[in-house]
């Protein structure tokens, strides 16, 4: 009965009890989260503000303190946004650099800071394709118009489990993105592209043109003579 009523003035928790509603496991790292969570048990287990600040740690003083951004804030990230529009290619801390370089007293992690609050990033780089020209010499790269104007084929290596190579050849109609078709072996040699080409003309007709991305050379060159002997370009 002492216990009970012990546990019932102090309001603790014995192991049995579960967990306050909302309640999440773990440290609160900044002073920000702890305001947060002084302000939640204050709120659901009717606490003292006192009482809550000294379960976790939090001091009064800071949890009564207004957070002040700094005056320059709004400028920095106006510039910060500006340059990183400008150079897309670049990370926050040549982006740090650049501000650095334009008289701004500012450290790589307040950068870094803004950066990820304003949800910045540096975007993937795009595989480079191959390229097929408008027969007027042009420097204008011919884009698909409909089904079967241009159809492309890659090759893409993996490993299966046990370390060994593997090629992969697939073939992609760009108009529609479908893949036509895909070929897996340890090795692909010319005969083995001339032979899932044939079969798709059979299918679906010869296209206006093939582009090819990748692959080794002689490859390349047979494929080729075959193509352009079939009337594709």
């Amino acid at each position: 009965d002492r216990e009970c009523s012990a546990s019932k003035g102090n309001r603790r928790s014995h192991p049995r009890q579960a967990d306050p509603a909302g309640g999440v496991p773990g440290k609160l790292l900044s002073p920000a989260r702890r305001r947060a969570c002084v302000e939640h048990i204050m709120r659901t287990m009717t606490v003292s503000e006192r009482r809550a600040c000294r379960a976790l740690g939090q001091h009064r003083s800071t949890q009564r303190k207004v957070p002040r951004g700094r005056d320059d804030e709004e400028a920095l990230t106006a510039d910060l946004t500006a340059l990183a529009e400008k150079y897309g290619r670049y990370g926050y801390r040549k982006i740090s650099a650049l501000l650095k370089a334009a008289g701004w007293f500012v450290n790589d992690k307040r950068v870094e800071r803004i950066w990820r609050r304003e949800g910045l990033k540096v975007p993937a780089r795009q595989p480079k394709r191959g390229r097929i020209w408008d027969n007027d010499g042009s420097c204008v790269r011919l884009r698909p118009e409909h089904r079967n104007h241009v159809w492309s084929y890659d090759f893409v290596e993996a490993r299966t489990h046990d370390g060994r190579k593997i090629r992969m050849l697939n073939v992609v109609d760009e108009f529609t993105h479908e893949c036509l078709a895909i070929r897996v072996a340890r090795k692909l040699k010319a005969t083995d592209v001339i032979d899932v080409l044939s079969d798709l003309f059979i299918l679906r007709g010869v296209p206006g043109h093939i582009r090819s991305d990748n692959g080794p050379e002689f490859v390349a060159k047979i494929v080729q003579a075959w193509i352009t002997g079939v009337g594709a370009k």
